[in-house]
């Protein structure tokens, strides 16, 4: 097979499934394709294709870049037929694997993760029935530890699906999200390559887009998504690929061009809910406070992510409503428990989410165990600054160098690394930081984004 254009390096022209001849994934039988989490830490994965003969999983959940897309109605519809069927055909290993990735998808739809282990005793059930070679249980398995941030888990199970069809190009999705997730970005970025090589999909560019965006390429990356929205083959896809242009745009500090694209995934999709919240962070972005909590809200109501909820928070605090702020930051806490009770290990984001909103010594608590589970960039900068925040500047500036040792251009790194050498007394690295920060995003943080402005006015720019 022709080797494709590189992942990260290269930001010239992608395959498409025309020029392959490859026929693009995204059709549906018994299941309609719907995107898939992430939840800050939640990279990408999107579709799942079922056939009611041959059921088998088309694009995986991932982790930075996946959401939820389909309406909770169809994916209602979905399980109440495989449950009907797997009445009738008890012994329907392919059902209840069918099954299993649909909870998994359910829970990202209605961010209720007490469908998880629905989704494991089904798939289970399945590899009971077929332990042999039952690739699409295994999937499965895998984007359900995807789901849960078993990184580790998601890899081993990737590999023994890869094992039984090494030719299928979404097992290499979902390997390459949990190497990424890991910290093993030289094997992630061969394995994308290899996916979008088998399978030249909105799926695989959108895997190529993240890693060229982690290689600091942005202008690639924005390519890539462009040829993940080009290849989309509903408007659910579309949608979705143009809210993932619209974030390239906003981390990059262009609103125009976010807005622009937030507001075709909203129109293009009446119920996949993060274009309206991309809108709602242009509205802050741009001065309408009053406008971003009302939209904000909206968000929430329909569909209460963590994400959205901690900036629903930040813009009551922002605003001097300390007591709206709390009640949002008391729903964040009571989700992040319900997470932990349906499996999911949520120490990165509640790492983050302490060490800027009330208990930096927890921060660093879980920050440090996440560590010891994997070493990725976005772990190293989250124990980097809950060590500034506890006080141990000097180990924080050991770790947010490893954040940004891909050249990853990322404004929030930036600003923690200039506040980490701003309490060294590093002066001039402090400038540094933050006026890069600044230029790659000055609307990068609800919280800090005025607080870097003022720090650098206060030093001087170099």
């Amino acid at each position: 097979m022709t080797e494709r254009p590189g992942v990260v390096h290269s930001a010239g022209p992608l395959p498409t499934p025309e020029r392959t001849g490859m026929t693009r994934i995204g059709r549906m039988s018994l299941v309609a394709a719907i995107a898939g989490i992430v939840f800050l830490a939640g990279a990408v994965g999107v579709f799942v294709s079922i056939s009611g003969s041959s059921p088998s999983p088309a694009v995986l959940p991932g982790s930075q870049l996946s959401q939820p897309i389909a309406p909770s109605a169809t994916m209602t519809q979905v399980i109440a037929s495989l449950q009907a069927r797997l009445r009738v055909e008890p012994q329907d290993w392919r059902s209840y694997a069918s099954l299993g990735l649909a909870y998994v998808q359910q829970a990202r739809i209605t961010a209720d993760p007490s469908y998880y282990p629905k989704a494991q005793g089904v798939l289970e059930r399945s590899l009971r029935i077929d332990s042999a070679d039952n690739f699409q249980a295994m999937v499965g398995m895998a984007a359900l530890a995807l789901a849960r941030h078993d990184f580790s888990g998601a890899l081993d199970w990737g590999d023994r699906a890869r094992t039984i069809n090494p030719y299928n190009g979404n097992v290499y999705g979902v390997i390459g999200d949990a190497e990424v997730e890991l910290g093993h970005y030289r094997d992630a970025f061969a394995t994308f390559q290899k996916m979008v090589n088998t399978l030249p999909d909105t799926a695989s560019y959108a895997r190529v887009s993240y890693a060229r965006e982690l290689g600091g390429d942005v202008p690639g990356a924005i390519s890539a998504m462009k040829a993940a929205l080009d290849a989309a083959g509903t408007a659910e896809d579309r949608a979705w690929a143009s809210y993932q242009l619209g974030e390239l745009y906003f981390n990059s500090g262009r609103l125009d061009q976010a807005h622009a694209e937030y507001a075709q995934g909203a129109q293009l999709s009446s119920v996949y809910v993060p274009p309206l919240a991309g809108l709602a962070k242009v509205a802050w972005a741009r001065g309408e406070t009053s406008r971003a909590i009302r939209d904000y809200k909206d968000v929430v109501a329909r569909y209460p992510l963590p994400e959205y909820v901690i900036a629903l928070g930040d813009l009551y605090a922002i605003s001097g409503d300390k007591t709206s702020a709390a009640q949002q930051y008391s729903l964040v806490r009571a989700e992040e428990q319900l997470f932990r009770a349906n499996g999911v290990n949520v120490d990165l984001e509640l790492s983050l989410f302490e060490s800027d909103h009330g208990d930096p010594k927890a921060g660093l608590s879980t920050a440090r165990a996440e560590w010891d589970r994997r070493h990725s960039i976005h772990v190293a900068d989250a124990l980097a600054w809950a060590l500034h925040q506890n006080g141990d500047d000097r180990q924080a500036a050991r770790y947010s160098r490893f954040a940004l040792h891909l050249g990853t251009q990322s404004a929030l790194f930036n600003f923690h690394a200039g506040m980490i050498q701003l309490a060294l007394g590093n002066k001039d690295d402090a400038r540094t930081f933050l006026s890069r920060a600044i230029a790659i995003n000055p609307h990068f943080s609800i919280l800090y984004a005025r607080e870097a402005a003022e720090t650098l006015a206060k030093l001087g720019r170099s």
